[in-house]
C-alpha cells in the first residue's frame, strides 16, 4: 500500500516550484491562482528570492504548501493513495491533495494560520530545540518537571529526535537538564516562535475561527493526523484536530508506525526537500521511500 506524505516549515528552497511552473500550463495556471488569492506573487519569491525572504513563516507557509499541492496535481491519474500524512503545515497539504479541502481554501486558511502564527510570535520571545539521542520518555519528563516555565515536547520526528518548544527561557533550561540526562544534542533550531506549544494559543483562536467556517469533506482516503496518529475520514473530525494541532505536538513516528501497521510499505514524498524521507528511514527501515520535488 501506498502514503503520500508531505513535508513542513523548513523544507522550502530558493528556486522551489520553478520546474513545475515551466512544466504545464495547468500547473502554471495553479501558480497563478496562488498570486491571486494572497494578492502577492509568491512565484516571485519562490523561484527568485533569497533563502532568507523564503524563511518568513508568511512566506514559507503557503509556499511549501503550493509547492506540494501542485506536485500532487500533476500527477493526474497517477496519485492513488492509499493514505496520506502531513508533517504540521503539510497536514494541510495532504488534506487538500486527498480531497478533503479545496486549493483555494486549503491556501486562504494556510495563509492565515502563517499571520496568526507570526503574530502570535511576536507577543511572546519563544524558539524551539531539537533534542538528539534521548528516549521520548525522558524528553517528556524533563519538560513536565519544569514548572516554571513554558516548554514542552513539540515533534516527536523519529526514535531519538524530539523538538522541543517554548518561551526561550524554558528551552533553554530544558536544554540544560536534558544534555545533563545524556543527550547526544540539544541544538536551539533557527526559528521564529514556538510552533506546537500553549505559546501558540492566540493562534489557535484565530484559526478555529477561520476552520471552522470552511467546508471539509470526506478524504478520498484516510489521513493520518498530527494531533493523535490515528486515520481519519470523518470531516469533523478533521476539523477538530486541525484546530488542535497548533498547540498539540506533531506525532510523526506514531503516524508512520501506524501507516505501516495499516499496510503501508511505500511512502511517496510530495514537496520541496526529502526530510521526511529521511525521518521514516529512521522510523523502520524495512520501507521503500521515494520523493518528488
Amino acid at each position: 500500500m501506498k502514503a503520500y506524505v508531505f513535508p513542513g516549515q523548513g523544507a522550502q528552497f530558493p528556486g522551489m516550484g520553478k520546474h513545475l511552473y515551466d512544466a504545464s500550463e495547468a500547473s502554471k495556471a495553479l501558480f497563478e491562482q496562488a498570486n491571486a488569492i494572497l494578492g502577492f506573487r509568491i512565484t516571485d519569491i519562490m523561484f527568485e528570492g533569497t533563502e532568507e525572504a523564503l524563511r518568513q513563516t508568511k512566506v514559507t507557509q503557503p509556499a511549501v504548501f503550493l509547492h506540494a499541492v501542485a506536485l500532487a496535481k500533476s500527477l493526474g491519474e497517477d496519485f492513488k493513495p492509499d493514505m496520506v500524512a502531513g508533517h504540521s503545515l503539510g497536514e494541510f497539504s495532504a488534506l487538500v491533495a486527498a480531497g478533503a479541502i479545496s486549493f483555494e481554501d486549503g491556501l486562504k486558511l494556510v495563509y492565515q494560520r502563517a499571520l496568526a502564527m507570526q503574530a502570535a510570535c511576536e507577543q511572546a520571545p519563544s524558539t524551539m530545540a531539537a533534542i538528539l539521542g534521548l528516549a521520548d520518555e525522558v524528553v517528556e519528563q524533563v519538560c513536565a518537571g519544569i514548572t516554571d516555565l513554558v516548554v514542552v515536547p513539540a515533534n516527536y520526528n523519529c526514535p531519538g529526535q524530539v523538538v522541543i518548544s517554548g518561551s526561550i527561557e524554558g528551552v533553554d533550561k530544558a536544554c540544560e537538564l536534558l544534555s545533563a540526562a545524556g543527550a547526544k544534542r540539544a541544538l536551539k533550531l533557527s526559528v521564529g516562535g514556538a510552533f506546537h506549544s500553549p505559546l501558540m494559543e492566540p493562534a489557535r483562536q484565530q484559526l478555529a475561527e477561520a476552520i471552522a467556517s470552511t467546508p471539509f469533506s470526506q478524504p478520498v482516503c484516510p489521513v493520518y493526523q498530527n494531533v493523535n496518529a490515528l486515520p481519519q475520514t470523518d470531516p469533523d473530525v478533521i476539523k477538530a484536530n486541525l484546530i488542535a494541532q497548533l498547540t498539540s505536538p506533531v506525532r510523526w513516528t506514531q503516524s508512520v508506525l501506524a501507516m505501516i501497521a495499516d499496510g503501508a510499505d511505500t511512502f511517496v514524498e510530495l514537496g520541496p526537500g526529502s526530510v521526511l524521507q529521511g525521518l521514516i528511514k529512521k522510523i523502520n527501515k524495512e520501507v521503500a521511500t521515494e520523493g518528488r520535488q
